[in-house]
């Protein structure tokens, strides 16, 4: 009898429970969304904190070099998060994840400069970024995997897209506090001792984050497997053997995705002030708007993706950057304040309708007794190779061509790439997950 409550409970858990799920895994994503993106809102002071003596673009360059040295640790991240997610629980993983990434990020606020101590100043930075990349390659894709499998089976897209609702409030949160900490502090403030506070936050977001997470279960899906004695002792080399081509698929289907989140949210704020010459104040504020509408927008388009499906929203999305990547980069490059505003509101319109059935479209493409590892290795690998080396690569472009509107072609290919995955990938709304 108590076999049988538990195997219901299991499969229908009470709002509650689904409430602090939803809760706990979007918060913590938040979280580590933050404390990983305030380091490119900082870029330009970081720049001339750790690698002075050279020119703003080769500052630049410097700075969002070691903003992809972060992600070269996602690899090493997502297989042992992956292989401990799959074997003892999303739950304790999701926990070790968000400890460590608040550490590395309280610790770059309290390191001490280039003026201060030399060349160790950017070592240390370097060895920072790595832990940042180790730590949040389990954090999206533990979160993903945990909101999909609590979700009821006809809202899944809904609850799925909850990581992203809460990744592009990550984006809104370090923009912001960014912006204010510029407010409040003077440009000689800022470069001496105000441009740590961001960084200092982490502590904040790391308490209350495992605070949330503590008292967390772990999915349905998982304890069924648990108390099934079917967890799989090697998810890695299981998810090797089983699910390669749908790993090659993760991997495709996130290449144009994570170009535009890292082109759009993360390099244009600065184009937007170093190479389009808008002023700082105007590329701030137009960011935070876009971020605003895009926190909301997600949802509502992941919501859609239950009763439409996946499929025509992924590909309306990629379609749309393959359209209207250069229009939008003319938008930004003509000089009008209206014109930057709309820019950035149709990147992130057209970002969300992607960004709404994403998570879950990848979550269902995995098996759970691999999930973890398996949606890992397609996402971690991608964002690697793509996503933390697109500012680096946008900011090479425009300083080797010498015109701006020439770093379209960054966003564009990246989304042909996965609007081809797409589209030769089934509908997988309507599936029972695995």
């Amino acid at each position: 009898m108590t076999d049988t409550v538990a195997r219901i409970n299991d499969l229908k858990p009470s709002k509650k429970v689904l409430s602090r799920a939803v809760l706990a895994g979007s918060f913590g994503n938040l979280m580590e969304q933050y404390d990983n993106l305030i380091y490119a809102y900082s870029a330009v002071t970081i720049g001339l904190l750790f690698f002075p003596g050279e020119d703003p673009v080769t500052q630049l360059l410097s700075t969002f070099a070691v903003f992809a040295v972060g992600f070269l640790a996602r690899p090493v991240g997502t297989l042992v998060f992956g292989h401990f997610g799959d074997k003892y629980g999303r739950r304790k993983a999701m926990i070790f994840s968000v400890i460590l990434m608040g550490l590395a990020t309280v610790g770059v606020g309290i390191l001490p400069t280039f003026e201060q101590v030399g060349v160790i100043a950017p070592v240390l930075l370097v060895v920072l970024r790595l832990l940042q990349g180790f730590a949040i390659a389990g954090e999206w894709t533990g979160s993903t995997a945990m909101l999909v499998e609590f979700a009821p089976k006809n809202r899944r897209g809904l609850f799925g897209s909850f990581n992203q609702v809460t990744t592009a409030g990550g984006f809104l949160l370090a923009s912001a506090v960014v912006a204010l900490n510029s407010f409040l502090f003077g440009e000689e403030a800022i470069n001496e001792y105000a441009w740590r506070f961001p960084f200092l936050l982490g502590i904040l977001t790391l308490a209350v984050a495992v605070l949330l997470r503590l008292g967390l279960e772990d999915t349905p899906s998982f304890k069924k497997q648990q108390r099934e004695g079917t967890t799989v002792q090697n998810p890695l080399r299981e998810s090797l053997r089983s699910q390669k081509r749908a790993i090659l698929r993760g991997f495709g289907f996130n290449v144009g995705w994570t170009v535009a989140y890292f082109f759009f949210l993360t390099y244009i704020p600065s184009y937007l002030t170093n190479i389009a010459g808008v002023d700082p104040s105007v590329a701030r504020s137009s960011n935070l708007v876009a971020l605003v509408v895009m926190t909301v927008a997600v949802a509502v388009f992941g919501a859609l993706s239950d009763k439409v499906g996946r499929k025509p929203l992924l590909l309306t999305g990629m379609g749309g950057f393959i359209l209207l990547t250069w229009p939008v980069l003319l938008l930004f490059n003509s000089g009008s304040v209206a014109a930057v505003y709309i820019g950035q509101l149709v990147v992130v319109l057209v970002l969300a309708v992607f960004s709404g059935a994403g998570p879950a479209a990848l979550a269902e493409l995995f098996p759970t007794n691999v999930r973890y590892s398996a949606l890992g290795i397609g996402y971690n690998f991608s964002v690697m190779g793509f996503g933390g080396t697109a500012p680096f690569i946008a900011t090479a472009i425009v300083g080797a061509t010498g015109a701006p509107q020439t770093v379209a072609i960054l966003p564009i290919l990246a989304a042909i790439v996965t609007f081809l995955v797409v589209a030769r990938s089934p509908e997988s709304s309507h599936l029972p997950l695995r």
